[in-house]
């Protein structure tokens, strides 16, 4: 038999849509914002760190950073990111959602400074230097991830609650929109005062030396949206799931709440005692019962998404190269590169990446997670198939148009479909004690996920002919032969979608199954 629901997550259940729900958006969703900038950003200054640093003028070809530094500046972030998911996820559970949530703030905005900084002007020291404060600004951003999640989860209604965190993840679109832009306009500013010749006219002067200033002020402006949100974050209170269901004060959950809503709500402090159910931990016998499907779902589908996610987003510049939109390296100098890069991926962001986002806020709680992730995973699937198999025609002058259309198009999909369900289901399904660490451990086989085709990416796009191959990198298996194993990627996916459950205009506790005893829960089965 279903306990009966404690008054205070009775009352936000059922709470009309209120101004503390938006400001709660937008608190969590600046975290995102800076999340999205801090980690794609990269993509677009990479090309100029290699030109700065590893420009040899005796090559034909501008400088590009050598594989392994590329793999390094490229992934160290991912790597902090998965380190922070596990371990801010766990301590929200222990410590509290709001306990933990400005410490990742402070930590994203003193790293996102200090990413622009170096020891020196020599290779080795900006690389390392960049490197290691791009990890612990991943580790920030990782914790940014389970806590935001479970805090807007917990405290919105259960009639809106998916709208609310699609709306603090498709902050993300915003943030990689963002970063996009910021280097648009820096670099603008840049190419029109610092003129130069392109490589191929003049190798020395192409590179112009005010390109170092340029990426460093690029990723230091990450830091802005993050500390103007810190005083809010400050303010929150703790979320009353936390409070009456892990920290077991029922009393004080309905006191904060009853600010929050500003309406009185009285709890009963002995019941409430009662009704916070049994404690059993992840590793436990219930746990894998009533949750391991659901965890092995999260997990799996995060991990496939983010292969293919990550291995679009952070090597899209190559593609586009491909299709005519930024032209050959050796046709411009340093700063037009970054320009040219920067352009393109506002473009794609506008057309394809935004809308997503947005369009599954809009219908989440109409259609329902699961059919918006299946649907997501079998478009990318198609679009990816269909990007691959006519591949040479896509590449033809003239067709380079459709080839982007059919690529934004993955990027649609992706967004209104597993790339922000996968955000939102972990913190829907799990008990609250177990929710931020849950939500942690789904996110960090993202990451995972997002390492692999990261890195794997910048080897397997490579062609076979030396015109077909960056220096320094071995034979790849060529982007059309990527195109299809990023489609089964998507593929294996959707199988593992048809495990995830539906959380649709249900309460949490109903979710996590939080309201049973466990000697009922087979009769609710």
């Amino acid at each position: 038999m279903a306990r009966e629901q404690l008054a205070v997550l009775d009352k936000l259940d059922k709470a009309k849509t209120q101004g503390y729900h938006f400001l709660t958006i937008v608190i969590a969703g600046m975290g995102f914002f800076t999340d999205a900038y801090d980690l794609f950003v990269i993509s677009i200054v990479a090309k100029l760190i290699g030109r700065l640093y590893y420009t040899d003028l005796t090559y034909k070809n501008p400088g590009t950073l050598p594989p392994n530094v590329s793999a390094a500046v490229t992934g160290v972030a991912l790597c902090g990111t998965l380190a922070g998911q596990l371990f801010f996820g766990w301590l929200g559970d222990k410590l509290g959602r709001k306990s933990v949530y400005g410490f990742t703030l402070i930590l994203m905005v003193i790293c996102s400074i200090a990413s622009g900084l170096s020891f020196s002007h020599q290779p080795k020291g900006v690389i390392t230097t960049l490197c290691f404060f791009r990890f612990w600004l991943g580790f920030g951003v990782g914790g940014d991830y389970p806590l935001s999640a479970t805090i807007m989860s917990e405290y919105a209604n259960k009639k809106t609650r998916g709208s609310f965190i699609a709306a603090v993840f498709a902050m993300q679109g915003f943030g990689i929109l963002f970063a996009a832009i910021v280097s648009l306009i820096v670099s603008a500013g840049f190419k029109s005062k610092f003129p130069a010749p392109s490589y191929n006219e003049d190798r020395a002067r192409s590179t112009q030396s005010q390109g170092d200033y340029l990426w460093r002020i690029v990723l230091m402006f990450g830091s802005v949206p993050a500390a103007l949100t810190y005083y809010w974050r400050m303010r929150m209170p703790e979320t009353a799931r936390y409070t009456a269901l892990i920290a077991r004060n029922a009393k004080q959950a309905a006191s904060d709440m009853s600010k929050i809503l500003q309406e009185e709500i009285e709890e009963d402090a002995t019941r409430a005692q009662h009704d916070v159910g049994d404690q059993w931990g992840l590793f436990s016998p219930q746990f894998g019962k009533r949750h391991g499907v659901h965890l092995l779902a999260t997990t799996t589908t995060w991990f496939f998404l983010d292969v293919a996610f990550y291995s679009q987003n952070l090597f899209q510049k190559d593609i586009f190269s491909k299709v005519g939109w930024i032209p050959k390296a050796g046709t411009m100098n340093a700063i037009e590169e970054v320009f040219r890069i920067a352009r393109a991926q506002t473009y794609i962001a506008l057309c394809g990446t935004v809308p997503g986002y947005w369009f599954t806020v809009a219908f989440i709680d109409i259609i329902g997670r699961f059919w918006i992730q299946l649907m997501g995973f079998i478009m990318m699937t198609i679009f990816m198939l269909a990007l691959a198999i006519p591949y040479n025609h896509w590449i033809q002058p003239g067709n380079q148009a459709g080839f982007v259309v059919m690529y934004g198009l993955t990027f649609f999909f992706a967004n209104f479909g597993p790339n922000s369900t996968t955000f939102i289901v972990p913190a829907e399904v799990f008990p609250a004690r177990l929710r931020s660490t849950c939500h942690g451990i789904s996110a960090a086989a993202g990451k995972a996920g997002a390492i692999i085709g990261a890195f794997g990416f910048l080897y397997a796009s490579q062609g076979k002919t030396p015109e077909t191959m960056e220096r320094g990198y071995p034979k790849g298996i060529g982007l059309r032969n990527s195109l299809f194993v990023l489609a089964s990627t998507n593929l294996i996916g959707t199988v593992m979608s048809l495990f995830v459950p539906e959380a649709k205009g249900k309460s949490l506790e109903e979710m996590s199954k939080e309201n049973l005893d466990d000697d009922d829960e087979r009769t609710h089965v």
